[in-house]
């Protein structure tokens, strides 16, 4: 497999996992790369250069290798030719919270049929444990002609261009020709490659996503338990936090959502038989913190009197994504209690949103949904009722600030 000859498709090409491995393959190790994808408007801004979301250091390389070695398609046809198929599809939950493999099933029996014998396919996102076996063992079913691996990727979304080459990169494969040829692949952009067996594999990238989630969720118990007792998180972590190394893992409080983190710890709970005990108390600190919030502004004021500006709409900061956002729990809570609600956000756009001077005008209360850096920035006017989980308002001039206690702030000087 030639770098400069090689073929790569990625299915689901055009999406927040798939574009920015696609732009590194064809820009860093020379690959001629297709996206291939249903959603015509991403495709359409990928081939004229145009990232169709936001993602740090994506935009100049993808503009070099635009409708050159990279170029994104709906035509299946490509899949004939290519020396490599990453797909990205992987194993979400139903509404039972149970994971469902129907899709990605789908998926990969079309990819079987379409490639061409001694062609590598990769299975790049989240898969149930044990489901990398279940599809090596249909490959084998099929005659066993093309090779497959389990490479996931455990990239912080925003961050992918930075972290595809300076993160080591996980790889499994059943055969050592797959292994092999996985490890060539990867090798051409990770700094390092580390080598599991494919449950370990698969495990592994469970367990990332799984530990992130129960750290959010230590943070956001203590939040809450700071607040009943009418006390400052914020002060508190400042203070077990400063020059004191064995708690820098102490995250800050804030919503722990997104496509992933709740998602993967489900997973592994299926996977313990439901014996995961603290997966499933993680999803109801987090999941609750919203209520929570509601919960301690209606106990201190007429919310039916209020109008309450959610400042942040996206599941994280800086980013456009709003997928499993918490921050609509909270909108649709608020919605029930409250005259009128507020939502806004930076990289957002939707007809019920307001712009950020409106919200801020309008509002007696103001909450921070996701801390986008702008809102650093902001001079909040006084007499407004602030709650900011995350401790983004905090300067010296206001360190005795209690959120959902706080009956009024004074303007930032």
């Amino acid at each position: 497999m030639s770098n400069t000859k090689a073929k790569l498709v990625i299915v689901g090409g055009c999406g927040r996992v798939g574009l920015p491995l696609g732009i590194m393959f064809a820009h860093r190790a020379k690959l001629d790369v297709t996206l291939l994808d249903i959603d015509q408007k991403r495709m359409a801004a990928v081939n004229s250069g145009t990232m169709p979301f936001l993602e740090d250091g994506a935009d100049v390389p993808l503009r070099a290798v635009s409708g050159k070695n990279l170029h994104a398609t709906s035509d299946t046809a490509c899949l004939r030719k290519a020396d490599v198929v990453i797909t990205i599809i992987g194993t979400p939950v139903d509404k039972h919270m149970n994971p469902t493999m129907n899709e990605l099933y789908r998926t990969v029996d079309g990819l079987i049929a379409s490639m061409r014998p001694g062609a590598l396919l990769v299975l790049r996102s989240t898969v149930y444990p044990g489901v990398t076996k279940l599809v090596y063992d249909r490959i084998q079913a099929r005659g066993g002609k093309i090779e497959l691996a389990f490479c996931p990727e455990r990239l912080a979304e925003g961050k992918a261009m930075e972290e595809l080459v300076t993160l080591p990169q996980i790889v499994s494969a059943y055969k050592p020709k797959a292994l092999k040829m996985a490890t060539k692949l990867f090798g051409s952009i990770a700094p390092s490659l580390i080598e599991l067996d494919p449950l370990e594999a698969e495990l592994a990238k469970l367990y990332t996503n799984s530990w992130r989630y129960l750290n959010f969720a230590v943070s956001n118990q203590f939040y809450m338990l700071a607040e009943s007792y009418g006390l400052d998180f914020q002060r508190i972590h400042k203070a077990v936090t400063q020059d004191y190394p064995r708690m820098k893992s102490f995250a800050r409080a804030g919503f722990a959502a997104g496509p992933c983190l709740v998602k993967d710890t489900l997973q592994l709970a299926a996977f313990a038989q439901n014996n995961f005990f603290m997966g499933h108390a993680a999803m109801l600190v987090n999941e609750g913190l919203p209520n929570f919030i509601v919960e301690r502004l209606r106990k201190d004021h007429d919310l039916s009197k209020k109008s309450v500006a959610i400042l942040g709409m996206a599941f994280k900061g800086d980013s456009d994504d709003n997928r499993e956002s918490l921050s609509y729990k909270l909108w649709h809570l608020l919605q029930v209690y409250c005259k009128e609600t507020l939502p806004t956000d930076e990289f957002l756009h939707d007809p019920e949103f307001v712009p950020l001077k409106t919200a801020i005008k309008k509002a007696d209360i103001i909450i921070v949904g996701a801390p986008h850096n702008a809102y650093k920035k902001l001079k909040l006017p006084p007499n407004k009722i602030i709650v900011d989980v995350w401790g983004m308002f905090r300067t010296a001039d206001t360190k005795t600030i209690h959120p959902l206690r706080t009956s009024a702030r004074k303007g930032k000087k």
